[in-house]
């Protein structure tokens, strides 16, 4: 018997919800039959998914399922998507995953442009952190992709868009905003520094030596951008994200910290709309 999309979506709901009634409401089947679906799923697999027949503790080959399940799940609702909206768009579809920070200083602009020009054209667009854009290029769910830094992608034309400065990000009226000499790293630690991802990007080890022990991390860039308006915390960021709410942020450049982050744009060129797709890209570019 060969294991059904349906199948892992059965188990993946019961892994999340911890019990088969809510899972079958969730799925619009009974009890029973979900039961049913995931007893022959163990059943092809030789082994338990769950330690008990309750269903609220995942066996360790299950966690391993559940994750490359999950993971399934996503790229084929993601592809079902795909040929919907390919199937409604007879005059061209072009999807966008971007960084935020970039998606919004130029999707506005850009699209209002292309929407001028080819008024029956349908863009879709997603802003995601750099992994989940390239994994979206490289699953086929997206025709342009914004990111950091450089990657060679098989498939994808890649153009570096721009370099952008790392410095301190704090509320316009917190000190380190308001002192006559640009911050040192220690003056940034000091000041409640919070870790997210693009940090990670910065090759200089005392950074990463003055800033490591930092108790608090977010992934989020609205949710740090929330936290760092109010005078209590502090992060280092690109330039550019100032421009989320640039009457409320401060950039200033850190003391020996030189780095920059590079965005680039990745064009599919397999895209079922190619020319299209590469009229916006080229609109991206000169817009940035």
């Amino acid at each position: 018997m060969a294991i059904k999309i349906e199948m892992l979506r059965s188990f993946c709901t019961v892994a999340e919800t911890g019990n088969l009634a809510e899972a079958a409401n969730r799925l619009g089947r009974t009890p029973s039959a979900v039961s049913m679906t995931l007893k022959q799923l163990e059943d092809h697999l030789g082994k338990k998914l769950f330690e008990t027949e309750r269903k609220n503790r995942l066996s360790p080959l299950g966690e391993q399922v559940f994750d490359l399940a999950n993971k399934q799940l996503r790229q084929f609702d993601g592809t079902v998507q795909s040929i919907e909206s390919s199937a409604i768009a007879p005059h061209g579809l072009v999807r966008i995953v971007s960084v935020p920070s970039v998606a919004a200083k130029v999707f506005p602009p850009v699209v209002a442009e292309m929407s001028a020009r080819h008024p029956g054209l349908q863009i879709e667009l997603r802003d995601t952190d750099s992994q989940q854009v390239i994994d979206a290029l490289a699953q086929g769910q997206a025709d342009i992709g914004i990111a950091s830094g450089q990657r060679a992608l098989n498939g994808m034309r890649e153009l570096t868009l721009f370099e952008d400065p790392f410095g301190l990000v704090c509320a316009a009226d917190h000190p380190l905003a308001k002192q006559p000499n640009d911050p040192t790293l220690d003056d940034v630690r000091d000041a409640g520094f919070i870790r997210n991802a693009l940090c990670e990007e910065i090759e200089l080890n005392r950074l990463h030596t003055v800033l490591g022990g930092a108790r608090i991390t977010v992934h989020n860039t609205l949710s740090l951008i929330a936290m760092v308006r109010h005078r209590d915390w502090v992060t280092i960021l690109p330039k550019t994200v100032v421009g989320f709410v640039p009457d409320q942020l401060i950039f200033r450049p850190i003391q020996g910290l030189n780095e920059t982050r590079k965005v680039s744009l990745y064009l599919r060129e397999k895209s079922r709309f190619l020319e299209i797709s590469q009229e916006l890209a080229g609109l991206i570019s000169a817009a940035v």
